[in-house]
């Protein structure tokens, strides 16, 4: 049994990107970050209809950047993607908004990194008070070799 040949593709006009300039731009900006978030892989297909809730065939057309998602599915593309976030807040022409999400973001990796750093000292602090041959340095700090 072969399937039809009709309903295959979105009809013209219905909403998708084939009708206004700026309804393209949106579907190819969307298009792009989900590219960029995800890669062009069926596994990204699969990711972004499980955040959506929308069918496989409507997030590929996402992908391809012929249909752009409305509504609910945009509200859950961007709650999941910084990627799509950022590309709707630049169509929306609020680039202000988008240095305040870089701007967090810095301060949560800075975060991150200053808690390997104490981690690490801390490590190496316990390792040398363990150590009988050599006593602590003053400052609680660990003495590192310099090796360059």
């Amino acid at each position: 049994m072969s399937f039809p040949k009709r309903g295959k593709f979105f009809p013209d006009g219905n909403g998708g990107s084939v009708g206004l300039p700026g309804e393209r731009i949106f579907a190819s900006e969307v298009a792009a970050a989900l590219h960029r978030a995800l890669g062009p892989t069926h596994a990204g297909i699969k990711t972004v209809a499980a955040w959506t809730g929308a069918n496989e065939r409507t997030v590929k057309n996402w992908f391809a950047g012929r249909y752009g998602p409305s509504g609910d599915h945009l509200a859950a593309l961007v709650q999941h993607s910084d990627e799509v976030l950022i590309a709707f807040l630049a169509l929306a022409g609020r680039q202000e908004l988008m240095v305040a999400i870089k701007l967090a973001a810095a301060e949560q990796a800075v975060m991150e990194v200053l808690i390997a750093l104490r981690a690490l000292a801390q490590d190496r602090e316990d390792r040398h008070m363990d150590s009988a041959d050599t006593p602590a340095p003053a400052g609680g700090l660990p003495n590192i070799p310099h090796t360059f």
